[in-house]
């Protein structure tokens, strides 16, 4: 009785992390196999970084409050229509990235920026953790001259507080573009909970930063999912 009673309670813990985390998934639109990039609502800006696993940072930043959308694909390269193969691959010059579409009134770029640097640790050069690559490199894009100058305070900044034993090694790339992962990559980290690099490695991360920031994170309650 006592094994049947545990089946039970773990069948039906699987179907409210289930629910929970579709409830939690982004409408992104899809064309041949890739996702489209929403339209830039007029209260809303957008900001692009490159840290690791874009299955880790999307999700890290989809927690925060004031962020409406994030979309996963490749920046910072030289090859037009990349796709995950010939990425990883590391002959396109591109880093896995993320595209965030957020509101200035509720979180500031400046924000975004440091928040960033505890998604990943920005000291590994060309890899983080157990991914190795140029494709897995740290970068923050700007798209003016003040986003510049607030990624450059910012590292500048947590260089001098020595948060990190070594120096940090994020690239300060100006933004060309960005194209958009196939559909499959985005919301991955809810869409496979039971994936063993995301029990592994995406979601101590997730985690740990929900915990570090709890003021800033949309559901406190569900910091553990």
């Amino acid at each position: 009785m006592k094994i049947k009673f545990y089946l039970r309670c773990c069948i039906v813990s699987l179907l409210c992390l289930q629910a929970c985390h579709e409830e939690q998934l982004q409408q992104l639109e899809s064309k041949n196999g890739f996702a489209v990039l929403p339209k830039v609502q007029p209260h809303l800006q957008v900001a692009d970084f490159a840290g690791g696993c874009f299955w880790t940072m999307q999700q890290c930043m989809m927690e925060i409050k004031g962020v409406n959308n994030v979309v996963s694909g490749y920046a910072g390269g030289h090859t037009k229509n990349p796709t995950y193969e010939t990425v990883l691959t590391k002959t396109t010059g591109h880093a896995e990235s993320v595209q965030v579409y957020y509101d200035p009134a509720v979180i500031s770029y400046k924000k975004l920026v440091e928040l960033c640097f505890y998604m990943h640790d920005p000291t590994q050069q060309d890899r983080q953790g157990p991914d190795i690559g140029s494709d897995y490199r740290s970068i923050a894009f700007h798209r003016s001259v003040e986003e510049y100058k607030t990624i450059r305070r910012v590292i500048d900044s947590l260089d001098s507080s020595h948060l990190y034993p070594a120096a940090i090694v994020t690239e300060i790339k100006p933004f060309s573009s960005f194209y958009p992962a196939e559909s499959e990559h985005q919301d991955y980290y809810l869409k496979n909970p039971w994936n063993l690099y995301i029990r592994k490695v995406s979601q101590p991360k997730v985690v740990m930063f929900k915990k570090r920031f709890p003021t800033l994170i949309k559901n406190v309650k569900n910091q553990q999912s």
